[in-house]
């Protein structure tokens, strides 16, 4: 049996006196109230109303049962705009800088289609891991090594210029002997790629093929490392996605593979599965997976 639903019945028919009326302001057929309070009165073993009546006149008993309904069926309807309020609370995602606006929109309105409201905060990497740890957000796209995530991001240099060939090999930065003054073509890392996994591999290239240590460097952010390429012959390693918004010509980075993982995180295992099942085409976009690779299914 319904007990809520018998509640309701009893209390508005209780209150009104009146079948008729009781089932009009539960907003249900009158045939329907009858038979709820009828299983009701089976249920509790007593009649509720007297029905020698034409009134809906409640019993000694009914009487005595209308405060405990009606406390019930409070209780019901706050659980009920409690469980609303809940849905509709937002759920706090921490999400790189580097996404874009109409991205990060298209994935908030797909969202919102699954019964989630997001409220995005960009930030960089560290912060994204840090927002977590306080609870200041219940999910973050946190960086991993690639392969050991649910997403991959190609990387690769992007240059003002057009380059020659199919890829950019680190050797042809070397600096020549006798242009010892000159500070050499430099690789830009912009902060989301300024994580182990990204940056050493870098550095012990750049090592190798013989490069001076400034030919590789950290830019304090991604409109900083742009505005550094777009000035200048200097490089910048970022996502084929992200070099054609800023109108940059990109090639994969010869004699290294180099990639962004990413993995959701969230308070409960649920819900970060939840995020990667239901938004994994839409979070894959935001962070620049090539269409139709590396997405989480």
């Amino acid at each position: 049996m319904d007990l809520v639903g018998a509640c309701k019945a009893f209390v508005n028919v209780g209150e009104r006196g009146s079948f008729t009326l009781g089932a009009a302001a539960a907003r249900i057929p009158q045939p329907v109230a009858s038979r709820r309070i009828a299983a009701l009165e089976g249920h509790l073993g007593a009649r509720l109303f007297d029905r020698s009546t034409r009134r809906a006149t409640l019993t000694q008993f009914g009487r005595d049962m209308l405060p405990s309904a009606r406390r019930l069926v409070q209780l019901a309807e706050e659980m009920e705009h409690d469980a609303e309020r809940a849905v509709l609370r937002p759920l706090r995602l921490a999400v790189p800088d580097t996404c874009a606006t109409r991205d990060l929109a298209e994935l908030g309105a797909k969202a919102r289609r699954e019964g989630l409201n997001l409220d995005f905060r960009p930030v960089q990497p560290s912060a994204r891991t840090e927002l977590l740890g306080s609870r200041e957000v219940r999910a973050a796209l946190v960086g991993t090594p690639p392969g050991e995530g649910a997403w991959t991001v190609p990387l690769g240099l992007a240059s003002a210029a057009e380059p020659r060939g199919g890829a950019v090999y680190a050797e042809t930065l070397r600096v020549d002997r006798d242009r010892s003054a000159s500070p050499g073509r430099r690789v830009w890392i912009q902060p989301e790629d300024d994580v182990p996994h990204v940056r050493d591999p870098l550095n012990r290239l750049r090592d190798a093929v013989g490069l001076r240590p400034a030919q590789v460097a950290v830019a304090a952010s991604l409109a900083s490392a742009a505005a550094e390429v777009l000035g200048s012959d200097d490089l910048l390693l970022c996502s084929r996605r992200q070099a054609g918004d800023l109108g940059l010509h990109w090639r994969r980075t010869g004699g290294i593979s180099l990639a962004r993982g990413y993995a959701v995180v969230a308070d409960t295992g649920e819900e970060a599965e939840r995020l990667r099942v239901l938004l994994g085409r839409e979070i894959a976009r935001c962070l620049g997976v090539p269409d139709g690779e590396g997405e989480a299914e």
